[in-house]
């Protein structure tokens, strides 16, 4: 991820440490909603028994939060994808060389591109900070 990280989501990130007690530096917002990227084997631990660690996050920053795993490779982006926009669905995801093309339906479709193209802009730069390649929808 090169993404560079401002004052904002420093402030989450050390919020984030110090309830879970999980050292992440991925951090990113999707339809206002504050996304944390962890490794697999600690969502739980970030979670919390019964998701006490995300309410109290959630009571701080007034925001929904949402945990999902970090991908180890491309092959993970459909998983991250799912995970990021649920409850959403999609029919399919191709990665070719350069580029990550979601097929949606009409609805699903217009549910993922949002207003103004405001949630395409923000998957277009999920995945080009953890894939480095271009994301479209048809």
């Amino acid at each position: 991820m090169v993404k560079t990280i401002d004052m904002q989501d420093l402030r989450y990130l050390k919020l984030f440490n110090k309830v879970t007690k999980i050292q992440t530096k991925y951090c990113f917002m999707y339809n206002n909603v504050l996304i944390f990227a962890v490794p697999k084997p600690l969502i739980r631990k970030a979670l919390g028994r019964e998701a006490e660690n995300l309410r109290r996050i959630n009571q701080v920053v007034k925001k929904r939060v949402r945990v999902v795993a970090i991908p180890n490779s491309i092959d993970d982006a459909k998983r991250l994808i799912e995970s990021v926009v649920s409850p959403v669905t999609f029919q399919d995801l191709e990665i070719t060389d350069n580029e990550i093309i979601l097929t949606a339906g009409s609805q699903s479709k217009a549910a993922l591109i949002g207003r103004n193209k405001r949630r395409l802009l923000e998957m277009q730069e999920i995945v080009r900070d953890f894939f480095g390649k271009e994301f479209k929808i048809i």
